[in-house]
């Protein structure tokens, strides 16, 4: 791609739907199979079995730590029990557990929130421009292999302890992926798009918005996803370390103090049960079908 391209007339932007075209009756179809796929029973026992492995590690755990070192381990069952004390408002740590959890997303969705806008808007212009690609990609990849909890001094030393710390954490690790990804993905677009794309008139602005973005989808999607994995680690550590009094982190490090274990694996149980909904339920099926239907575009 040129890092200088040709402007074109914006009028035949509503015909540059490229790749949609490209696909054709051979990608909806998948598609519409995938989106109203029905639960097999093979699916309701894969996902029970799923469940009740981890369980059972659990359990067994707890069993063998109690035996070993006379150390009350909570099983699923107390913890379970715990959960639906603080489910009917019982407070932890000064604040309901509704409380916590609530001010966690808002921290993960401000810092989360600024990594995509800023990750998806450098990546795009990174994947257009080979001399900012090869000026600025050094950086996003030194950016990757900072550790996450190496960031807490610097968010310390900029902003103090508090909310803002914790968003720059979230921000500045979630960043790098979703960046580098994007840019793989602009990069991979074919050119054959964009040159019909350039054929029919099309001008900077529009060929980002229908080639180039819908183009790179696949690529941008697993950036989020890894961006979502990193971010939403960092926010725990963060609150242990940088927090207010409030989040899903803050409370399990202070379960030390008020020797509240039960608690604390509450807590940890609502961060994988998020973790799991947004991976699973949301981001990983966006990313099937992104592909499924890019894919086929292009072998169209």
């Amino acid at each position: 791609m040129s890092s200088s391209p040709r402007s074109g007339d914006d009028g035949a932007g509503l015909a540059l739907d490229v790749s949609a075209g490209a696909a054709g009756g051979r990608a909806a179809a998948p598609v519409l199979r995938l989106a109203h796929r029905r639960l097999s029973w093979q699916d309701v026992v894969t996902a029970g079995a799923s469940l009740a492995i981890p369980l059972a590690l659990w359990w067994g755990l707890a069993a063998i730590v109690m035996h070993l070192r006379h150390v009350a381990f909570p099983a699923p069952g107390e913890t379970a029990l715990r959960l639906i004390e603080l489910a009917r408002g019982r407070l932890l740590n000064d604040a309901t557990v509704y409380r916590h959890v609530a001010d966690s997303l808002q921290r993960w969705a401000l810092g989360f929130g600024l990594a995509v806008f800023v990750g998806v808007s450098s990546g795009l212009l990174l994947g257009w421009s080979r001399l900012l690609e090869r000026l600025s990609m050094p950086t996003v990849t030194v950016l990757q292999l900072v550790p996450g909890l190496a960031w807490i001094p610097i968010a310390i030393l900029l902003f103090g302890i508090g909310e803002s710390a914790t968003v720059f954490m979230i921000a500045v690790t979630a960043l790098a992926p979703i960046v580098i990804n994007t840019t793989a993905g602009v990069k991979g677009v074919d050119e054959l798009f964009i040159r019909a794309a350039r054929m029919m008139g099309a001008n900077d602005r529009t060929l980002f918005a229908r080639v180039l973005l819908p183009g790179s989808l696949p690529h941008l999607l697993s950036g989020l996803r890894v961006g979502f994995a990193n971010g939403w680690r960092v926010l725990v550590a963060g609150e242990m370390i940088v927090g207010t009094g409030t989040g899903l982190g803050y409370s399990i490090i202070q379960s030390r103090w008020t020797l509240d274990y039960a608690g604390a694996f509450v807590c940890i149980a609502i961060i994988c049960a998020i973790g799991l909904l947004v991976e699973r339920g949301f981001l990983l099926p966006l990313e099937r079908r992104t592909v499924e239907r890019w894919g086929l575009a292009r072998a169209g």
